[in-house]
């Protein structure tokens, strides 16, 4: 992998990242607010869960 092809992705990621609070600023502050509740254990049970579904994900593409 190149650093464009990094920089791509890294760009991709913050789009994505952008649209709910984009398009649904209260549904995205609702759910900010539900995370903030959760467990230390809970946040990291869902952090590495996308990282595996990532992982898996660029295995697939590759």
């Amino acid at each position: 992998m190149d650093a464009h092809t990094f920089w791509t992705a890294l760009a991709l990621v913050l789009v994505v990242e952008g649209l709910l609070p984009f398009l649904s600023p209260s549904g995205w502050r609702r759910m900010f607010s539900q995370m903030l509740q959760l467990s230390d254990g809970q946040i990291r049970f869902f952090g590495l869960f996308s990282i595996v579904l990532g992982l898996i994900g660029i295995w697939a593409l590759a």
